[in-house]
């Protein structure tokens, strides 16, 4: 089963893909930026209790650009094995598209 999202961002949005306390085992992700002509920013992180205020972040690449109409895929299942108490995020910048596949 894959997990399929479509994310504008608004403000440096930031989506939770995986929810903390959620046992997935994520052998593949792609982050696509849909747009025809502007780079997109994206931070993918791990966090833990993020409704508390009170978390540990974890950057798997964070700021990164990426450039119009390009897909970046993390295919190494060791990236993402990690303690189920932690959910996966991403944020956007405020004018940008990405398409995210994740495939288990």
């Amino acid at each position: 089963m894959a997990l399929y999202y479509n994310i504008v961002g608004s403000s440096s949005v930031t989506t939770e893909l995986i929810s903390p306390n959620v046992d997935i085992n994520v052998g593949s992700l792609t982050v696509c930026n849909t747009h025809a002509s502007n780079s997109a920013s994206i931070t993918l992180f791990i966090q833990n209790n993020p409704a508390s205020g009170t978390t540990n972040t974890y950057n798997i690449v964070k700021a990164v650009v990426l450039p119009a109409k390009t897909t970046l895929l993390f295919d190494n299942k060791d990236l993402f094995s990690y303690n189920s108490s932690y959910g996966l995020y991403i944020t956007v910048g405020s004018s940008d598209t990405v398409d995210v596949i994740i495939n288990q």
